[in-house]
């Protein structure tokens, strides 16, 4: 699964079940049920038409033109995340982002630009994930080079006024304390901690309240000079444009940015999160009304094994549909309201997961029925041909459903260049397309069935009684 933090999306999905497995899988399941097998199987789909181009600097550049409406989104991406900060930085790159947007150099030289900002539409944000964070701007196709001299003066001359900086870690611990009020959050922290429990900061894009209460404008500088560079980042623009027209606005504004002499990845290398020496079970007590059962894996790198990422995303895809056996041994039986199993791209160890939702009184059967389904996964007949074809074709029309909204697609592009790269965005369809059960088979082997693994559950302490859950049925030892 791609462009969102995967368990984020499913806690919060579980909750509702119609809509449980996001809005875009949802529309692609109806389809799924709508469309015959001929019919979903039809000839392939176009790719993007994008065209990127490098700076000399380094600065990557990436268009989408589409003149249907008189908008443009201008977006920065920047390699920066949780995947580069030890113990000792970790929430610092979601602090930086929420900086972003405060005084800059055009604030005390009195840029003209900043006088009509506030006036043209401009729609901006910003969003810190593992192995990227980005900023953004949507507006009127002829204010493009304002939002672009914003982002150009926001990147490269920010004040980091103490005043400024003093309230938005403010801000940030109040959003760290409302994560932690969400009964989910700590379902997701304590997976995070033990299937990557090395590195757990390298998970934990939100960070912790005690390292950005220490935070300094200092570590702001560092954060900057170390991953704020033009061989760093990409400039992502789509909608109403001409590649070439934005090829030469990026250079005459961010051409003179200068590149980092060495590689921030060469300087500072990411870890390398060790394998589970073995499984592990936890039981979470929070006042919820049901019970979610979480499996976690450490799935497959981009950049290591990309054969299985893509195996990833059809094999999860075959399992959402209502008519998977995954979904009839578990929903159609009542064992579970919701299930889902999912995959999250990722450079630096992407987490799989199958996640679900039952009741104390199923509980435990419910965990035993689940991990049946694993054991069989390489089965033969485990899914159809036609399942396999139909699920290949609907990945690829819900990617193109996905463009519909332009300004959302560049977060996507974004995602992609940050933690795969260009050339693996640029061949995603045709991979997906080229996937065989022999791709799927060795994937779960390599990953999944006899590996060791995480499994959590989320319950009150009512629901701890009545199911009677141990953590070795968490962990599949329960039936034996």
């Amino acid at each position: 699964m791609k462009r969102s933090l995967l368990l984020i999306l499913l806690a919060c999905s579980i909750i509702n079940p119609a809509a449980f497995a996001g809005q875009k899988q949802q529309q692609a399941s109806g389809r799924a049920t709508a469309q015959s097998g001929a019919a979903a199987a039809a000839a392939p789909q176009p790719q993007t038409k994008f065209v990127n181009r490098q700076l000399a600097n380094g600065l990557e550049m990436i268009v989408v033109e589409d003149h249907s409406i008189p908008l443009v989104t201008c977006e920065l991406a920047v390699r920066n995340g949780s995947f580069t900060e030890p113990p000792e930085l970790n929430g610092l790159s979601h602090l930086f982002e929420h900086m972003f947007f405060k005084a800059n150099r055009a604030s005390v030289t009195g840029e003209t630009y900043l006088n009509t900002i506030d006036q043209l539409g401009i729609i901006y944000n910003g969003q810190t994930q593992e192995e990227l964070v980005n900023y953004y701007f949507t507006t009127t196709s002829p204010n493009l080079p304002i939002a672009m001299r914003f982002m150009r003066d926001a990147v490269r001359y920010p004040l980091f006024d103490e005043g400024q900086f003093a309230q938005e870690r403010e801000v940030v611990i109040g959003e760290l304390d409302r994560h932690e009020s969400n009964p989910f959050g700590f379902l997701q922290l304590e997976m995070n901690d033990r299937l990557f429990y090395k590195y757990p900061s390298r998970k934990n894009p939100g960070g912790n309240k005690q390292t950005v209460r220490g935070a300094t404008t200092e570590m702001m500088r560092l954060i900057q000079g170390r991953y704020y560079v033009p061989n760093n980042s990409a400039i992502v623009v789509t909608g109403d444009v001409n590649p070439e027209a934005v090829f030469q606005l990026v250079q005459s504004i961010f051409g003179e940015w200068p590149r980092r002499e060495k590689d921030p990845f060469v300087e500072f290398p990411l870890v390398e999160h060790p394998p589970l020496p073995k499984s592990e079970g936890a039981i979470i007590k929070q006042p919820v009304q049901n019970i979610i059962i979480e499996l976690g894996w450490q799935g497959p790198s981009i950049g290591k094994d990309d054969a299985s990422t893509y195996a990833a995303d059809v094999f999860s895809f075959i399992l959402r549909q209502p008519n998977s056996r995954f979904q009839r041994a578990l929903v159609d039986t009542g064992l579970v309201s919701a299930v889902n199993l999912g995959y999250y791209t990722q450079r630096n160890v992407g987490p799989i997961n199958i996640i679900a939702q039952t009741s104390p009184e199923r509980a435990r059967a419910a965990v035993r029925a689940i991990y049946n389904e694993v054991a069989h996964f390489n089965d033969r007949d485990y899914y159809t041909d036609e399942q396999l074809e139909t699920a290949k074709a609907l990945l690829e029309a819900d990617d193109l459903f996905s463009r519909e909204k332009l300004s959302d697609y560049t977060h996507t592009i974004s995602f992609w260049w940050a933690s795969t790269g260009i050339d693996y965005f640029r061949g995603y369809l045709g991979n997906l397309r080229r996937t065989k059960r022999a791709d799927i088979s060795r994937y779960v082997t390599t990953y999944i069935q006899g590996k060791p693994h995480v499994g959590l559950a989320l319950l009150s302490e009512d629901a701890a009684k009545a199911s009677q859950l141990t953590t070795d049925d968490l962990i599949g030892e329960g039936a034996k």
